[in-house]
């Protein structure tokens, strides 16, 4: 076994919880070369036992280059041993959408993929997904809907401000479509030569201990795409609180439940 020391390994997947964060893992972890590590804490603990915790984000414009070099020496070393063969490690913690500028700053070289997936689609899965640990914006529709708000406007921010190539942004919906040409996409986002095991990622027998590791060992399905329409009535809070994060037909969707 053997560690990779330099950033160009590194991989982050986030997003919102349910957008298709362990799929993508899933469809990448297939890949002989690389290696699926799941949700790790390991960038929020390099950050605090780096800086003062209670001045992070606000101090991140005044870091100088040896502290962020800190800050990404303490990640790599906390990262799992890959099995020979394996060059790249994918880090699907869907919650480092907090830290893409600092991931940006202190690991310069690594892949950012952002998943996505339809707002609302997105926030009915959370809803209705009991989780084991935290996340508990996800009990009240109109508190989930302002969540996502400003994690919308969050990664709006990201958009603006980061430099091209350096992070690349998935839609589920499209992956369902066509999934050769997404899983193609992603893998030559990651550097890497294409292999067909990366479609037959249900066949991969990686452990998975997220929510989405039944759908995982499955081939791709489509009732999972526009599911929220089916409780359009029930849902009129959560898409009062989207409001701007929904597209212009949702959006007016919204505001017909209102009246």
């Amino acid at each position: 076994m053997r560690r990779r020391r330099s950033s160009p390994a590194q991989i982050f997947v986030l997003g919102m919880p349910r957008s298709g964060s362990t799929l993508i893992e899933q469809i990448l972890a297939s890949h002989p070369q690389i290696h699926g590590a799941g949700e790790l804490t390991d960038f929020d603990t390099a950050v605090s036992s780096t800086l003062n915790a209670a001045e992070y984000p606000e101090c991140v414009a005044s870091l100088d280059g040896i502290t962020l070099r800190r800050i990404g020496q303490s990640y790599l070393a906390r990262l799992p041993a890959m099995a020979d063969g394996r060059i790249r490690i994918v880090d699907k913690m869907p919650g480092n959408y907090l830290n893409v500028g600092l991931i940006r700053l202190a690991l310069p070289n690594a892949k950012i993929i952002h998943t996505m997936r339809d707002p609302i689609d997105t926030c009915m899965s959370c809803y209705s997904k009991l989780f084991t640990l935290g996340h508990h914006y996800t009990y009240h529709l109109e508190e989930l809907g302002r969540f996502y708000r400003g994690y919308s406007e969050l990664m709006n921010h990201w958009r603006r401000v980061l430099p091209p190539g350096a992070m690349i942004e998935v839609s589920y919906e499209e992956v369902v479509n066509d999934l050769e040409g997404q899983a193609r996409r992603l893998i030559d986002y990651c550097g890497l030569p294409w292999d067909d095991r990366c479609i037959d990622f249900h066949g991969n027998s990686r452990p998975v201990k997220t929510a989405s590791s039944v759908q995982v060992r499955k081939p791709l399905f489509r009732s999972s795409l526009q599911r929220w329409r089916r409780y359009e009535s029930e849902l009129a809070p959560l898409l009062r609180e989207l409001g701007k994060a929904l597209g212009a037909t949702d959006a007016r969707r919204s505001q017909e439940l209102q009246g």
